[in-house]
Parts: structure tokens; C-alpha cells; sequence
């Protein structure tokens, strides 16, 4: 099973954008989705599949913190 982890998105550049996950930056392909800098998407296999908002990305990532401590 893979988990999509959400980013940040700083900067897109035709269908490649720098997204942010935790301070570490990569290049993620966002042409599947609508999305803008400042937006989170959800990044799976260096692509991201869905746009969301930042309430919900923190949610997700409130989650992984949680499990992190079990």
C-alpha cells in the first residue's frame, strides 16, 4: 500500500511545480490537477493527484503526526 503525503506548492513551471513537504523541496508533476502556489496538493509517485485546501492538508498531516507517536 502507498500513502499520498500533501505539499505546499511554491512555484509551478509548465506542468512541473516545486512543492514543499515538512522543508524538504521537490518537483512534482501537477498536470492532472488544478492547482496554484500557495495551494496543497496530494503527491503520489511524484505526481500530484489532488488539490486541496490548507485546513485540510493540516488534518491530513495532524494524522501522520498521531501514528508517528504510537
Amino acid at each position: 500500500m502507498c500513502v499520498a503525503y500533501p505539499g505546499k506548492v511554491l512555484e509551478i513551471e509548465g506542468r512541473m511545480a516545486r512543492v514543499d513537504f515538512a522543508s524538504n523541496v521537490a518537483r512534482v508533476n501537477v498536470g492532472v490537477v488544478d492547482t496554484r502556489p500557495g495551494d496543497y496538493v496530494l503527491v503520489h509517485a511524484g505526481c500530484a493527484i489532488e488539490s486541496m485546501t490548507e485546513e485540510k492538508a493540516m488534518e491530513i498531516l495532524e494524522i501522520f503526526k498521531d501514528m508517528e507517536a504510537l
